[in-house]
C-alpha cells in the first residue's frame, strides 16, 4: 500500500512526537498541521490529546480548528481521536464545568468513579478491550487485548451501538467509539506495544 499523508492536528494538546512515530513505523507520513488546508489534503486525521476538556476546545475553537475539521469529517475523511481526543467527539464535557464539544458521536465525558476497593483515579496502566460490534480497527486484534490508558474522565455515549468498545474499570466505561467514518480510543494506541500498532495500521489502512 502507498504511503498515506495523515494529518496529526496540533493545537497545544498531544502527544504528537509519539503518535508520528508510530504513523511512521506504519509507513505513512504524519503532518503535523493546524491548517485547513492540510486537513483537506490528507487521508486520514488523528486528534490527539492529554490535558483538560474545556482547554482542548478552546485550543480547537481559537483558530477556528473545530469548523475546519468538521467539514473533513463531514466530507468522509477517516478521523481518530486518541485520549482527550476520543472525549472532543462528544456534544460536552464536564470537566470544571460544562463545554460544548465538537458533538461529532453524541454523548457527554463525566469524571470517572471508584465502584471497587482499589480503584484509583486517574486511571493509569494496562487494561483489557473487549470488543462489541465489528468495528474494522480491531482486525487481528483478539477481544480482551490490554492497551495502555491515563485518564481520569469518560465518554458516555448517548446511542449504545456507537459504542464499541468497553473496560471492565469503574464499573466500566467506554473505551473505544465509532460512528460512521469517525473512531475514537481512550487508550494510547502508540503506547500499547504490538496490538496498538495493530489498531493504528488498521484505521490507517481503512
Amino acid at each position: 500500500m502507498a504511503a498515506k499523508s495523515v494529518a496529526v492536528v496540533d493545537y497545544g494538546m498531544g502527544n504528537i512526537d509519539s503518535v508520528c512515530r508510530a504513523i511512521r513505523e506504519c509507513r505513512h507520513v504524519p503532518v503535523v498541521t493546524n491548517r485547513p488546508e492540510d486537513f483537506r489534503a490528507a487521508a486520514a486525521i488523528i486528534l490527539p490529546g492529554v490535558g483538560a476538556f474545556g482547554d482542548g476546545m478552546a485550543n480547537l475553537r481559537r483558530n477556528a480548528l473545530d469548523q475546519s475539521l468538521t467539514e473533513e469529517v463531514a466530507a468522509g475523511c477517516p478521523t481518530l481521536g486518541i485520549c482527550l481526543g476520543m472525549q472532543l467527539l462528544a456534544d460536552v464535557g464536564t470537566e470544571n464545568g460544562e463545554t460544548p464539544g465538537l458533538g461529532w458521536i453524541p454523548g457527554r465525558v463525566a469524571r470517572l468513579r471508584p465502584i471497587e476497593a482499589g480503584e484509583r483515579i486517574p486511571h493509569v496502566g494496562w487494561n483489557e478491550v473487549l470488543q462489541q460490534g465489528d468495528c474494522p480497527l480491531y482486525a487481528g486484534i483478539p477481544s480482551g487485548k490490554d492497551f495502555y490508558f491515563v485518564h481520569s474522565y469518560h465518554f458516555v455515549v448517548e446511542n449504545p451501538k456507537h459504542a464499541v468498545g468497553a473496560t471492565p474499570y469503574c464499573g466500566g466505561f467506554v473505551s473505544v467509539v465509532q460512528r460512521d467514518n469517525v473512531f475514537g480510543a481512550q487508550f494510547h494506541p502508540e503506547k500499547s506495544q504490538e496490538a496498538g500498532m495493530r489498531f493504528l495500521a488498521n484505521f490507517l489502512d481503512l
